[in-house]
């Protein structure tokens, strides 16, 4: 019984490619300019996630992409996935539509055949929610059986990944407790239980803004180590489209949160659909956490009607470069992992299934959410690019103050979306370079997911065998302008002592540090004082670039065919630069980066002030 009826699966696998053969005919061509929304994301990118369920209908549990199986255990959001997508696409289809009968046994064939495979978290969300729009559609008894169902009610549970008597989450990112506040809502609304949870769950999310943010209002994904990425202004989005979902407004406070976490993003919105540009899990979820913020914020009304027409044309972009760009036709699926573009060890190729089908979702669920606010079908401003140049040249966004600062400083300049984030990305992630306290751009300044190298930062290599860097510890930020020049200005009592999971203060050496914003232009001057005479077998200084290299000297380089023009340096005893050729270790979210330039100083026993700095020209 768990695998399907053969001839049934041949005739509904024979319909959704015809299915989606049709949807392709009538599309309009590869890369129209003025398409709306709607358009593209029900003529292109549901028959993508249409065609990925005729294979698993067709093969079931033997289902691989890409020589990876991919029910190996591994993916433990998966049937989460799967079955929100059968659902998406169920409650899409007219009644008389021939696929519906199909899509009916389908589901509650797939339902029977995942129910005892791994799910956890957002799997577990997916699920649930899944479940509530075939109750809400009056599908859910024909789509799933009762036996699965009884089954669904006792593992579809937050109380998996939370404690149940003090609420505490267990082993997981603050993000969760909304994972968590997103499950109990859904159970209520399927009469498995009360509220009272996921008001308590959404008192843990309140208490955890007020405590490591404050009046900033925004979540540290730690607690109180000063990871503030793109989880911690998304997660705003995902609290409002929790109450949205499940019939009911956010309260005030969670409305603020919004506003501010869609102002970091409307400072994001790229021309050509690109998104957020730093921390971990990026890739088109740094596009896709763009639309769902201020898809959530047009609904709610935090918006001006300005910035609503602006949000809709990034969505517009980012679905028809989710389509051109994040979709291999070769290989039939999203590309995260191939042709040089690199994702966290969290996104492995085991999840590639899973992956497609959750993008998929995310942009049909904003789809319906602008549809309901008049927007069907409705063509985008034709004049965005000059739109966002009349944006703020400039914004400075503060996480918190106290012990240590975190703040983000984002930049319009030449064409370029600048982001200074100055966090630590805490546990498991400070000496990753998506969360070094330095320039990031997109096409211009990345760092490499769950890369260790020292790009743009120097990496201190001691005589007693221990390796500092000037990461976690930022106090006493100021931020300064003055016309077209911005100064940034901070210290750091320690340096971070590398090689534990955790930051480690290590106050051998102390920083000053000031970075200059110019048109064109980026310095950054360090200098270092020790507290003690310190050995120092070696110093290392990593740049890796988008552009192809043009010319090298003892202490700078230079570029063409990209936007950084030339890169100095001072504080080295010189630099080594070369082209690169297929270098995981210089790889970003969005492709391989195309030179590589190393500078490095030699031992040395530093008694007095030292100063190391850099200077950036891009155009």
């Amino acid at each position: 019984m768990a695998r399907l009826n053969v001839l049934r699966v041949a005739a509904l696998s024979s319909l959704l490619l015809m299915g989606r053969a049709m949807a392709e005919t009538k599309a309009a061509p590869a890369s129209p300019t003025y398409r709306s929304y709607n358009e593209i994301v029900q003529g292109e990118i549901a028959p993508h996630a249409e065609q990925l369920l005729a294979l698993l209908a067709k093969q079931g549990h033997d289902l691989a992409m890409q020589g990876v199986p991919v029910f190996d255990g591994r993916d433990t959001f998966l049937p989460g996935k799967i079955a929100v997508a059968l659902a998406d696409f169920l409650v899409s289809l007219p009644r008389d539509d021939p696929r519906f009968s199909e899509y009916l046994l389908v589901s509650r064939k797939v339902a029977a055949l995942t129910v005892d495979d791994a799910n956890d978290t957002w799997g577990v969300y997916y699920y649930i929610l899944a479940l509530d729009m075939l109750r809400q559609a009056g599908l859910l008894t024909d789509a799933v059986d009762g036996l699965t169902l009884a089954k669904l009610r006792v593992t579809l549970d937050w109380r998996a990944f939370v404690d149940s008597d003090d609420y505490h989450l267990i082993d997981h990112a603050n993000n969760y407790y909304c994972v968590a506040f997103g499950i109990a809502r859904l159970r209520a609304r399927m009469g498995w239980e009360s509220g009272a949870a996921a008001g308590k769950l959404f008192d843990k999310i309140r208490d955890h803004y007020h405590r490591y943010s404050g009046d900033y209002g925004f979540p540290d994904e730690t607690d109180g180590e000063g990871r503030y990425d793109r989880y911690s202004v998304l997660l705003a989005g995902e609290i409002a489209h929790h109450f949205i979902e499940s019939g009911a407004g956010p309260p005030a406070e969670a409305l603020s949160w919004l506003r501010k976490s869609a102002d970091v993003m409307l400072a994001r919105m790229h021309a050509d659909g690109e998104g957020f540009e730093y921390g971990r899990s990026l890739g088109p979820y740094g596009e896709t956490a763009i639309i769902e913020v201020l898809t959530a914020g047009a609904v709610l009304g935090v918006l001006t009607d300005k910035e609503k027409e602006l949000a809709y044309a990034y969505a517009t972009r980012a679905a028809r470069r989710f389509v051109d760009f994040w979709l291999d036709k070769a290989s039939g699926s999203v590309d995260l992992w191939d042709r040089g573009r690199r994702t966290d060890a969290y996104r492995g190729k085991f999840r590639r299934f899973g992956e497609n089908l959750s993008l998929v979702h995310q942009f049909i669920y904003t789809n319906a959410l602008w549809n309901s606010l008049g927007y069907r079908d409705k063509k985008p401003m034709k004049h965005f690019a000059a739109a966002l140049n009349e944006l703020p040249k400039q914004s400075v966004t503060w996480f918190a103050r106290g012990p240590f600062d975190r703040v983000l400083l984002t930049r319009r300049d030449e064409g370029h979306i600048i982001s200074l984030p100055l966090i630590s990305g805490g546990t498991s992630q400070h000496g990753h370079s998506p969360y070094f306290p330095v320039p990031f751009s997109r096409g211009m300044l990345s760092g490499v997911p769950d890369g260790t190298r020292p790009q743009l930062l120097p990496q201190f290599h001691l005589s007693d065998g221990s390796t500092l860097m000037p990461l976690s510890f930022i106090r006493d930020v100021e931020v300064a302008a003055q016309r077209e020049r911005t100064t940034v200005r901070y210290r750091q009592a320690q340096l971070d002592r590398l090689g534990g999971e955790s930051p480690v203060p290590d106050d051998r050496l102390s920083l000053a540090t000031t970075y200059v914003f110019e048109r064109g232009r980026i310095t950054r001057t360090d200098i270092y004082t020790p507290t003690r005479p310190v050995g120092i077998s070696g110093i290392e200084l990593d740049f890796g670039s988008f552009s192809d290299l043009s010319a090298v000297a003892k202490d700078s380089v230079t570029f063409n065919n990209g936007a950084v023009r030339e890169f100095k340096v001072s504080g080295f005893d010189g630099c080594q630069a070369q082209a690169i050729h297929d270098d995981p270790e210089f790889e970003s979210d969005e492709g391989p980066m195309a030179t590589k330039l190393i500078c490095t100083k030699g031992p040395e026993i530093v008694r007095e002030p030292f100063t190391i700095s850099w200077t950036l020209t891009y155009q």
